[in-house]
């Protein structure tokens, strides 16, 4: 198996929660060594996360947490700290999700890690960001989602916004930590400098808003909920079939809507004037809605999948996690992986690594660990010489 493109990387991953342990998981992923810090009293409360749950254990830890080592380490001491800055002087990016101001507090700000180490990379995940009026106060996934925008386009006309059963926003901020720390990697390997990366959760949600702001910006349009569908994107829509579920046929380019209506068995559609362009199928977008949501009606989903797919139209199944982990486009790119979970002793499916690498793929090696500390002997005795005793000192003073 390669060893990964990130093969020789060292990460120090401090802080709790989502978005920064996301980033350190994916680049985990990809090969780096990543070392989880956690407080020898308070473990990260992802342990314990998750819908699920077997022997007191959630398997949110299961996911996030595959592919580290697993140290403990108080940082609000003076030794544990020393012993921080020690770590960090070998280590390439330190991956951290504490409100601003924290580590300075601690003594353990950019200009105190970059002394002892000028090439580290310092990723700095926060709710609002580093600098700017709210940048001191806790954020979570649901209000960035909700100061970016993104929420007020959730759900349908006249109803209170929704949000997903997911929190999307940590999942952004996670990944744009994530190409920050690639980023200033390639330019470390030309200047030789470390540098700060700051990606905030209300920064990420806003950046995938696409023309939400400039449509504001010229025209003075607040986009709406639209319930299942885009406005002014036509067709593209859920449809429910014959047995009650529903598919998401996209057929808004001309060429498709054409493709969709050979399918229908209506291809006079595609020449009529109101739905022949897609500005005119814009502006008749409920009447289309109508005639494609009375064809899926008659028919069971598989037929509207299999009719549109023969026609090139772009179709799928709006699926459950019961149908996704046995769906075969996953399980043919390996996006659904055993992950041995130490904690239940059991096998426990997974996401796979994306993106995929053709020449260093990377690897879900092994799950969370179950335990903090776990790596403790490990980390310290491979990178700081440590031994037995010393350890057996330091866990006695609280400091792992």
């Amino acid at each position: 198996m390669s060893a990964g493109a990130l093969d020789g990387i060292r990460v120090l991953e401090i802080g709790t929660l989502i978005a920064g342990p996301f980033a350190g998981r994916l680049l985990g992923d990809q090969g780096a060594d990543v070392i989880k810090v956690e407080a020898p009293d308070r473990p990260d409360p992802l342990r314990t996360w998750g819908q699920a749950h077997e022997d007191g254990r959630g398997f949110f830890w299961t996911v996030h947490a595959r592919n580290k080592r697993c140290i403990t380490l108080d940082l609000r001491s003076e030794r544990g700290q020393e012993l921080f800055l020690e770590l960090a002087a070998g280590a390439d990016v330190v991956v951290e999700s504490f409100r601003p101001g924290t580590l300075e507090r601690w003594g353990l700000g950019y200009d105190r890690l970059s002394a002892a180490n000028p090439g580290l990379v310092l990723a700095r995940v926060s709710g609002y960001g580093q600098t700017g009026p709210l940048a001191a106060q806790p954020g979570y996934a649901s209000v960035a989602e909700a100061r970016a925008g993104l929420r007020f386009v959730t759900g349908f006309p006249g109803q209170a916004p929704v949000r997903m059963a997911l929190s999307i926003g940590d999942s952004l901020a996670g990944m744009f930590a994530c190409q920050g720390i690639l980023t200033a990697l390639v330019a470390r390997a030309r200047t030789g400098q470390g540098q700060v990366v700051d990606a905030a959760l209300t920064d990420s949600c806003l950046a995938v808003t696409e023309s939400m702001v400039p449509d504001y910006s010229r025209a003075g349009l607040v986009r709406q909920p639209s319930g299942t569908r885009l406005d002014a994107i036509a067709p593209s829509n859920s449809y429910e079939t014959a047995d009650g579920t529903f598919v998401i046929i996209a057929a808004n380019q001309d060429t498709l809507f054409r493709r969709l209506c050979a399918a229908m068995d209506r291809p006079e559609l595609a020449d009529d004037v109101r739905y022949a362009t897609h500005t005119a199928r814009a502006r008749h977008q409920d009447e289309l809605d109508g005639l494609i949501g009375a064809w899926a009606k008659d028919l069971p989903p598989d037929d509207v999948v299999a009719r549109c797919s023969a026609a090139g139209v772009v179709v799928g199944p709006v699926a459950t996690v019961a149908d996704v982990v046995t769906d075969e486009q996953f399980l043919a790119r390996d996006m659904l992986v055993p992950h041995h979970d130490l904690g239940v002793d059991a096998d426990v499916l997974g996401p796979g690594v994306t993106p995929q690498l053709s020449a260093t793929p990377g690897a879900v090696k092994w799950a969370g660990p179950p335990s903090p500390g776990s790596h403790n002997a490990e980390v310290y005795g491979e990178l700081l010489g440590l031994a037995d005793d010393d350890l057996a000192a330091l866990a006695a003073e609280g400091v792992v």
